[in-house]
């Protein structure tokens, strides 16, 4: 059987795109660098010291990545100063941006800022916080992006729901508390991802404890307001709520709970009412259901800066760096 990992890894050869990975000092990265390089996904960036990541390699061929330390990089000063113009008015002086240019997160992602590599994979030994942290500060949202957010691709084995058994969860890393108007344009956005990179159409559950005024709350008040707000930013889109997720996956429940709803009974996107129940969720399907789980993968940054969890495995890391790869050409168009 073919699988997500499968599919995105072949899209992502034919795109010649450049990642950098700045975790250098975990085996794992340096094993999914081996993989990636040995099946052409991408081309790879590794940030650190050269003598350090190969007497980490060992055995394992990496010859073909780039290794860039950030201390002797010929543009490192180039680097600093733009950081520096950047920050100056959040009190960034030359010296404290000079410290920060010799984190690799930062340098990697500065890198991305000024054209040397197309996206960023981290993560694996950091927390989300600390990666996604440069990546809002040097490269900002997109333009026209209401806000950045985080998913995850969740592929489910024999799996008879969802898009052949893919999924979209989200926001399970980012956005803590969204709003109304966040959890909307998290819908838009999920969405517009999910046909970029399952290559299947969006039908999108706006999740919840009750299915169609089943229970009357804050809580849902806010899910069904969001839920009209996301049909009116995208009446082309498949978009219903609320929805519990059995309404939302299984044909015979969604015909008794939501009938004529455009989405129950096959919902491919999840959107969460909050980070709680996103985080959550993804990882009760990853460890019981055995799903692949790849990201968190960032969305609506204006390039592809893109999270790990830390449990993840080197094969983790092909795949996210595979997405990155199709986010990147993405957004060169």
């Amino acid at each position: 059987m073919v699988t997500f990992l499968d599919k995105i890894s072949e899209r992502a050869k034919k795109l010649n795109k450049t990642i950098a990975l700045p975790e250098t000092d975990d085996i794992r990265i340096i094993q999914a660098t081996a993989k990636i390089l040995e099946r052409g996904i991408a081309n790879v960036v590794l940030i650190g010291k050269e003598a350090e990541i190969k007497a980490l390699a060992g055995d394992l061929d990496i010859s073909k990545a780039r290794i860039v330390d950030p201390e002797t990089y010929e543009r490192k000063d180039e680097f600093v100063n733009t950081f520096y113009e950047m920050r100056k008015h959040k009190g960034v002086t030359p010296e404290s941006a000079a410290e920060i240019m010799k984190d690799n997160m930062y340098f990697a992602v500065m890198m991305t800022k000024m054209g040397e590599v197309d996206g960023v994979v981290s993560g694996a030994a950091h927390s989300s916080s600390d990666t996604l942290r440069p990546a809002v500060q040097i490269v900002k949202t997109a333009p026209g992006a209401a806000l950045a957010s985080a998913f995850f691709i969740i592929a489910v084995p024999d799996c008879e729901y969802g898009s052949n058994g893919t999924f979209l969860f989200a926001d399970s890393g980012m956005v803590e508390m969204p709003s109304v108007e966040d959890v909307a344009n998290i819908a838009v956005s999920s969405a517009k991802t999910f046909e970029l990179l399952v290559e299947d159409t969006p039908y999108v559950a706006m999740l919840s404890y009750s299915t169609k005024g089943s229970a009357r709350s804050k809580l849902t008040e806010a899910t069904i307001a969001s839920t009209k707000l996301a049909q009116e930013l995208a009446p082309d889109v498949a978009i219903d709520g609320e929805l519990q997720v059995d309404a939302a996956i299984v044909p015979k429940v969604a015909a008794s709970k939501a009938p004529g709803s455009p989405v129950a009974g096959k919902a491919n996107v999840f959107i969460f009412p909050d980070l709680n129940a996103g985080n959550i969720a993804y990882k009760i399907a990853q460890r019981l259901a055995k799903a692949e789980a790849y990201g968190p993968i960032t969305q609506g940054l204006a390039k592809p800066i893109n999270d790990l969890s830390r449990g993840c495995s080197d094969e983790d890391v092909v795949g996210a760096v595979a997405i990155t790869c199709v986010q990147a050409a993405a957004q060169d168009k």
